[in-house]
């Protein structure tokens, strides 16, 4: 048996035997053991069963069988996610495999079919979305179809498992969503409906049809897969944050494609590089406008500077759902969105005017409960001014505890803050009214109203996925919100400097698609993906790795710029250029080198 330890550090593979005593144990590839290496005892899979020691060597016996891993095509899958990642195979080995091991495999259940349930398809009578949606599986590869925020699209899931070309392919279905909190209750709600769903890994390693998970669920053990979805496929959480930062979509998309089945993507707002070279099918412009929220646009060009961050047009929501005794209690809370956490952001000395920054690095320092403290290097100093010694401040940037301050006095009501500072397990405080960080989109199930109190600090964000950005954080409101036919206070309302952004006319007519072509024709002027590929190499080792990326890349259409001190960013013409180049390179020994491919800020 050949073997791959979980030592990212050794990437070479070792031969060993098994065991004579092991005739009851079922060794293959993917099967999770442990072996001796340099004396001492690591964990591995099986990666070849059917290997030749050269002649002399006597290999090492097997020492541990740890259970059930990972099935050939996953095992092969790895090794390509490796490549395209920059990152170690064992790591995408373990997020494939059980946190705990996995013995012995349940019985799968007969199938069952309940009654009154009839197979779904594109005849007579279906809906338009499930008639697009079946009509994506009748080929092989990737297909992305844009929805509106607020479908429901178990019809769609459902369809797809009772095509007759899904069933005639005899493997399972696997369904990606963003959290595990949506793959629990999207598992259940088939489990009520008769359909054998599961979230667990043994369970989808001994073939149970339908496979439910967030991003790791990409790497689910689904012996063969007869066809693959992907909901919110816009949605950041499926990227890894840390390195090897892959992405979820891209490893499903991929697996598909090497097992021959079709996969299904839907997104209310599609990236230009979730697109780019898969098949678009599309709704009826009248369906997507009408899964759109109604999006109230507020000027605040003009708008006097005492009123703050809330305008009368925000005051006049907030007062119309506070006062219908149906909307909170019916609808959810009226949830208001600010990306910036803390009491004050920016500060200046209300004598002197003076920057109030850090003494020791210089950056602009934010107002905590102690008194000043700095982002950067986490030093803290009293409320004070470092220029004139005074102790008043203003606020020039206001953070969203400062507004929840603000918002209570000018409402009379409770506030509640949701932000990013706490634990996503937190309960959602019971308030009528909520502000927050991105955290409040996603811990707030329903909402009355949504209000952007400034939506340029994304729309207008130095970074070239703001476009993407600002899209799904208006998609997860409308959803939040409801369609256009809810209440006259069930909108989602946009503070913003900016009325006439091409993107937020499009958002609020309800065809996010009209964006599409100027942010594709700026990226290809550009040279941004995914009209190239980008590596973004960073850490104290950096230096001398870029150095050496610089020579084996020489006559390559490879180009490297410095972003700041060790910090470099490596553009390719395509994925092929950049992950041979990153491959070629041998990593130098420690810990300060990262290595982002596709990195989401820039």
């Amino acid at each position: 048996m050949r073997v791959r330890t979980d030592v990212a550090a050794v990437p070479k593979l070792f031969d060993y035997l098994v065991p004579g005593s092991w005739v009851d144990d079922d060794v293959r590839v993917g099967t999770r053991v442990r072996v001796e290496l340099h004396g001492r005892r690591v964990g591995g899979w099986v990666v070849d069963d059917e290997v030749t020691p050269p002649e002399g060597v006597e290999p090492l016996p097997l020492k541990v069988w740890s259970g059930w891993g990972p099935p050939p095509p996953v095992v092969d899958l790895a090794a390509w996610a490796a490549w395209r990642w920059a990152g170690p195979i064992s790591f995408f080995l373990g997020v494939a495999s059980p946190r705990s091991s996995v013995r012995r495999l349940p019985a799968v259940p007969p199938p069952v079919v309940p009654p009154g349930r009839v197979p779904a398809g594109g005849g007579p009578g279906a809906s338009d979305l499930v008639s697009v949606a079946v009509r994506s599986l009748e080929a092989e590869g990737s297909t992305i179809l844009r929805v509106p925020p607020t479908t429901d699209l178990i019809d769609v899931i459902l369809a797809v498992v009772d095509d007759p070309r899904t069933v005639a392919r005899r493997g399972g279905v696997l369904v990606l969503v963003p959290s595990v909190g949506w793959a629990e209750r999207l598992c259940a709600r088939m489990v009520r409906r008769g359909y054998q769903a599961t979230t667990d890994w043994a369970e989808a390693r001994a073939g149970w049809p339908i496979v439910v998970g967030s991003r790791a669920a990409a790497w689910a053990p689904v012996p063969c897969l007869a066809a693959a979805l992907v909901l919110d496929a816009q949605d950041e959480s499926y990227r890894e944050e840390s390195a090897p930062t892959y992405s979820a979509v891209d490893v499903l998309t991929e697996r598909a494609r090497r097992e021959r089945c079709p996969c299904l993507l839907t997104s209310p707002c599609p990236p230009v590089v979730t697109s780019a070279g898969r098949r678009r099918a599309d709704l009826p412009v009248t369906v997507e406008r009408a899964g759109w929220s109604t999006i109230e646009c507020v000027d605040r060009r003009g708008a006097d500077p005492r009123s703050g961050m809330f305008s009368e047009e925000f005051v006049r929501l907030a007062r119309s759902v506070l006062d219908d005794p149906d909307a909170v209690a019916g609808r959810g809370p009226l949830v208001c969105f600010y990306d910036r956490t803390g009491r004050a952001r920016l500060l200046a000395c209300a004598s002197c005017g003076e920057l109030a920054q850090c003494t020791t690095c210089g950056a602009a320092v934010a107002q905590s409960e102690a008194g000043l403290r700095c982002p950067r290097c986490q030093g803290e100093r009293p409320l004070i001014c470092a220029a004139c010694g005074r102790m008043r401040m203003k606020t020039l940037r206001a953070g969203v505890t400062r507004l929840r301050e603000e918002l209570a006095a000018l409402l009379g009501v409770e506030v509640g803050e949701v932000s990013g500072a706490k634990g996503a397990g937190d309960d959602v405080p019971a308030a009528p009214v909520l502000v927050g960080t991105e955290a409040v989109l996603h811990r707030v199930r329903r909402a009355s109203a949504v209000a952007f109190l400034d939506i340029d600090l994304h729309l207008l964000a130095p970074r070239f996925s703001a476009t993407d950005e600002t899209l799904a954080l208006l998609a997860r409101a409308s959803r939040l919100v409801g369609p256009r036919r809810g209440p006259a206070w069930a909108r989602v309302l946009v503070q913003t400097r900016v009325p006439d952004q091409p993107l937020l006319l499009a958002v609020a007519r309800g065809e996010p698609a009209d964006v599409f072509p100027a942010e594709e024709s700026m990226r290809r002027s550009a040279g941004l993906p995914p009209f190239s590929a980008l590596a973004a190499v960073s850490g104290s080792l950096s230096n001398g790795y870029v150095e050496a990326l610089r020579q084996a890349g020489a006559g390559r259409a490879v180009t490297f710029s410095e972003l700041a001190e060790d910090r470099y960013l490596v553009q390719a013409p395509g994925h092929g250029e950049l992950c041979d180049l990153l491959a070629a390179v041998p990593r130098p020994p420690g810990r300060g080198l990262r290595v982002e491919v596709d990195p989401a800020a820039l």
